[in-house]
């Protein structure tokens, strides 16, 4: 795996439990982030690869920091 897909790996599992702990639906994540649920999916599937507005979007609406979605350990809050 290269350093990309690793980091799109990162991204994914960190959104994933991120939007898990604020216990809320990829439906309403995405309604409130302006996006496409459909795109959420991908993101935690780690197949789409987000602008920088959309993770700092994503990251405001789940009340984390965007380094926290990129870190390795999901803990760079």
């Amino acid at each position: 795996m290269d350093i990309f897909q690793a980091h799109c790996q990162s991204l994914a599992r960190n959104l994933r439990a991120a939007r898990r702990t604020r216990r809320i639906s990829q439906e309403q994540l995405a309604l409130a982030a302006g996006i496409d649920r459909s795109y959420v999916s991908q993101l935690e599937r780690g197949v789409a690869n987000p602008s920088l507005r959309m993770l700092c979007a994503l990251a405001a609406e789940l009340r984390v920091s965007v380094t926290h979605l990129l870190s390795e350990g999901g803990h760079g809050q």
